[in-house]
């Protein structure tokens, strides 16, 4: 069976209520870490877009690929789902702009280990085993259904619906790549294990 193309997509679109800041502006690699996924994404998919709030276009402006949320849905879905129906013959690799230390090798492994005969591939760390649905490959098939969920009472939770989904869970090598920094404690963390590779 013929993999979907695979697009890629940065989720930028976040409060950041709990940092304080714009996560996706934070520099943990010597340029905003929403630029340095989307460079590594590039370098995987046919085409890697932003996902963004209406009032972030101005920042923006120096690049036509953003897919604005069209603000149906609440959450990551709604930045999911606005790329959906951007283009919904497409398989997703959605990555959250939280990941400081998700890098080229981890997300080639998601690739590599990709089964598009599931609804989605995802990341799990071995220690939960369960779906990040934002590292995660989703098939059109997924974003399909999951409108459907959504619109009938489900809630918004993406991880909800992919545990309850046919989703293939990939471990990573390391799980620190799933590091998610919300806050600023995350963020020293974060930081410091970074300076701790670099110092290898």
């Amino acid at each position: 069976m013929n993999k979907t193309e695979l697009y890629g997509l940065v989720l930028a679109g976040g409060k950041s209520t709990r940092m304080g800041t714009d996560k996706g502006a934070i520099t943990y690699h010597n340029i905003p870490q929403r630029e340095y996924l989307y460079n590594l994404l590039a370098q995987l998919c046919s085409k890697t877009y932003y996902s963004i709030r209406e009032d972030q276009k101005k920042e923006f402006s120096n690049t036509t690929n953003v897919i604005v949320d069209e603000n149906k849905f609440k959450g990551p879905y709604n930045g999911l789902l606005s790329a959906y129906n951007t283009n919904s013959n497409v398989a997703w690799l959605i990555v959250a702009c939280d990941l400081p230390l998700l890098d080229l090798t981890a997300l080639q492994q998601l690739i590599k280990e990709r089964d598009n005969t599931k609804l989605a591939t995802a990341f799990a760390t071995k220690e939960s085993k369960l779906p990040e649905p934002l590292c995660a490959i989703w098939e059109p098939e997924a974003l399909q259904k999951s409108e459907a969920y959504l619109n009938a009472g489900n809630g918004s939770c993406p991880r909800k619906f992919l545990i309850n989904s046919d989703c293939k869970l990939v471990y990573p090598e390391q799980d620190k790549v799933l590091l998610n920094a919300n806050s600023k404690e995350e963020y020293d963390v974060a930081l410091q294990k970074i300076e701790e590779q670099l110092a290898k």
